[in-house]
This record gives structure tokens, C-alpha cells and sequence, in this order.
């Protein structure tokens, strides 16, 4: 699916959480997620030295939609700082990990989520990033 200029204002929006948090090693990505009723919820990635304690970019945008929204996903969209020794160094557009694929889908199934592809950056269903959730 095409980006509309909703889109686009969502990925600006997460691009200046994260220019204005950023810290390498702990604050890599941002996301930007907006509600079925318009409103957009932001989270940054906790980076941790024990990995596991890491926590991602979408999980505190959602927390904070659950509990300052009605919890919604319309749209996700994650976008990432590159390191000083990538070539390219702009910020980008990046599809969710497998960890917040499967909580997208948990709390929103029929959620979009822009993720770039090899024409440029589009909208999917989550389900197309994930196509056999876990199921408990």
C-alpha cells in the first residue's frame, strides 16, 4: 500500500524522537504509532548491557498508548540511527523485530506497519511481516 501524508507525518514524527534523543547504545530507535483516532504515541529504545533487558522502540510507544489512549494501532512505523561505521547515515525507516511483530499483532492484528521495500518505503498488514504468530 502507498504512504498517504498521514504516513509521512508519522515518520517525521519518529525521526524527531529520535534526533532529539538519540544516544548511542541506548537510544537507537524511535517509533511513532497513531490510534484508530488520530492520535500519534511515541517511544524510544532502552538500550541495556544485559541485552536482554533491552526494551524496544514500539513496546514504549504502546505502553504509553495504553495507558494515556484507548491502546489502538492503526500504524507503526520504527526508524533507526545508523552507526558511525555504516556507509550510509541517515536515519531510516526499519521493520519491526520478530519481538514486536508478534506484540503488534497480540494488540493489533488488522495494524499497518511502513517498512521499506525495494521500491521505496510501503504499508503492510502485520500479519504480512509475521504469517504464523505464535497463537497461545
Amino acid at each position: 500500500m502507498p504512504l498517504d501524508a498521514a504516513d509521512h507525518d508519522l515518520i517525521a514524527t519518529a525521526r524527531a524522537v529520535l534526533e532529539r534523543h538519540y544516544q548511542p547504545f541506548r537510544h537507537t530507535v524511535a517509533a511513532a504509532l497513531r490510534s484508530h483516532d488520530g492520535r500519534v504515541w511515541t517511544g524510544v529504545h532502552l538500550g541495556a548491557t544485559v541485552g536482554r533487558l533491552q526494551i524496544c522502540a514500539e513496546a514504549v510507544a504502546l505502553g504509553r498508548a495504553v495507558l494515556e489512549g484507548d491502546g489502538s494501532i492503526a500504524t507503526a512505523v520504527a526508524v533507526r540511527h545508523p552507526k558511525p561505521e555504516e556507509d550510509e547515515q541517515e536515519i531510516a525507516v526499519v521493520s519491526p523485530c520478530g519481538a514486536c511483530r508478534e506484540m503488534i499483532t497480540d494488540y493489533a492484528p488488522h495494524a499497518l506497519v511502513i517498512v521499506p521495500y525495494a521500491a521505496g518505503l510501503v504499508k503492510v498488514l502485520v500479519g504480512a511481516l509475521l504469517p504464523l504468530p505464535y497463537r497461545r
